[in-house]
């Protein structure tokens, strides 16, 4: 889009400003981002860096890694041969233009082929634009809008500046694989903690929280870097909720090992309006234990003493759920004996809540507007219960029984997320309507 206000006109012109991204970053992007290949065929094994051919001492050898006999490099074996290999990884530029600290994002591209050595191309696809205040406005390359991927880039475009909502799409989190370790920072993230690590998360989301939440300050001021992960990951933002609660964990050095059902712990507290300033309540030895129990005796309560006002409340609660959910309605997908579908029913939020014993109804999560849940089943019988985001188009988690993962979690998460298109797709075909 066209800039259009005096911030995005100085954010164009500084861009046009910007030294060009060198050679030697593209070599340190070559040697860092990308893994080391090796390919069986016909016998030999083939090195994807070098070109070097040989064949194996012994069978063990072509597994899942060996070590090439020339350049010395460990070399992870591709599970097919084929005639071309291509691999995309993402690294970032951290620096400073004017009063904006940057976030540089480049897709690098690395070709194979037997017996040749390997090309690369790189690309600036993104920059973030981040002021002093933690604001953020992206540039970025235009994106082929028929392609299920959100990162096919149109690399032949200009880098444009994006809309301040960019931050909920899923381009904007892109998080690089790594950073140049180079960087130039302003010097208020320096007072407010940062110390050039990024901890796995997206520079562009640490660098521009550190710069407007007091929170994330003092969740990295305190080395709770854990914390800082989930806080800045989660997309229901309960530590902010919870902060009383989350600074008594950290005064008494509590290791929090599930965030999603410590929140959920600290949710029932306080619909049993217990105390969350008391650090016993808080902080228990057995957060799972705990939790359960909970959960169970607030699962009976409401069985014994609301059970009317309770049906009343499912009848009411179903029409709104209908209303807010039912684009989605007959959604199911399988593989392997597992369905997924989704949970069409307040009814059956309770039947799942009751056959996996964790808190999916007694917690309301069918008046979650952001969430989507689905149940994984096999032979009919509830293995699994999945929390889809709306907003960010991703797996909030996914739960066996009594919160444990099931044995056929794996598969049943790469279940889902080869189907999450069919879930953006009924939200096109909604907003269409509208329209």
């Amino acid at each position: 889009m066209k800039p259009h206000t005096t911030t995005e006109k100085h954010i164009v012109s500084l861009s046009a400003s910007l030294a060009p991204i060198t050679p030697e970053m593209h070599t340190w992007a070559e040697q860092s981002v990308f893994l080391k290949w090796g390919v069986l065929s016909r016998g030999k094994i083939h090195c994807l860096d070098c070109g070097h051919a040989w064949k194996p001492e012994s069978q063990k050898q072509s597994l899942k890694f060996t070590k090439c006999t020339q350049c010395k490099g460990k070399l992870k074996m591709h599970g097919c041969n084929q005639v071309y290999f291509k691999e995309i990884e993402y690294s970032a530029v951290v620096t400073v233009q004017a009063d904006f600290q940057v976030v540089r994002i480049i897709c690098s591209t690395k070709q194979m082929k037997k017996n040749c050595l390997p090309s690369y191309y790189h690309k600036e696809v993104m920059q973030h634009w981040i002021s002093q205040k933690g604001e953020v406005r992206t540039m970025s390359l235009s994106t082929n809008v028929f392609s299920q991927a959100y990162d096919a880039w149109q690399y032949y475009s200009p880098l444009e500046i994006r809309p301040k909502d960019f931050q909920n799409s899923p381009k904007y989190r892109i998080s690089p694989y790594r950073v140049y370790p180079r960087l130039k920072v302003l010097p208020d993230l320096k007072r407010n903690g940062f110390k050039r690590a990024f901890y796995n998360i997206a520079p562009q989301v640490v660098l521009s929280s550190l710069l407007k939440d007091p929170i994330s300050e003092t969740l990295l001021k305190t080395g709770q870097v854990s914390w800082l992960r989930y806080y800045l990951h989660s997309h229901d933002q309960h530590i902010r909720l919870n902060w009383q609660a989350v600074k008594i964990c950290l005064k008494n050095k509590y290791t929090v090992s599930d965030f999603g059902i410590w929140e959920d712990y600290i949710e029932l507290l306080r619909w049993f309006k217990k105390d969350t300033g008391s650090a016993l309540l808080v902080c228990p030895e057995n957060l799972n234990q705990e939790h359960d129990k909970l959960v169970q005796r607030k699962r009976e309560l409401q069985r014994k003493k609301y059970l009317k006002e309770m049906r009343a409340e499912i009848q009411q609660a179903q029409t709104l759920y209908a209303q807010e959910k039912k684009q989605f309605f007959g959604l199911c997908f399988s593989e392997a004996g597992i369905t997924i579908s989704v949970l069409e029913n307040v009814t059956e939020f309770m039947q799942e809540g009751d056959s996996l014993k964790h808190c999916v109804f007694t917690n309301e999560y069918f008046k979650k507007k952001d969430s989507l849940l689905f149940s994984a089943r096999i032979d009919n019988t509830p293995v699994e219960t999945i929390e889809v985001s709306l907003s960010k188009m991703e797996i909030a988690q996914c739960r066996g029984l009594k919160n444990n993962y099931s044995k056929h979690h794996k598969v049943i998460l790469n279940l889902m997320k080869k189907n999450l298109y069919q879930i953006r797709s009924r939200m096109k075909k909604q907003k269409a309507v509208k329209a």
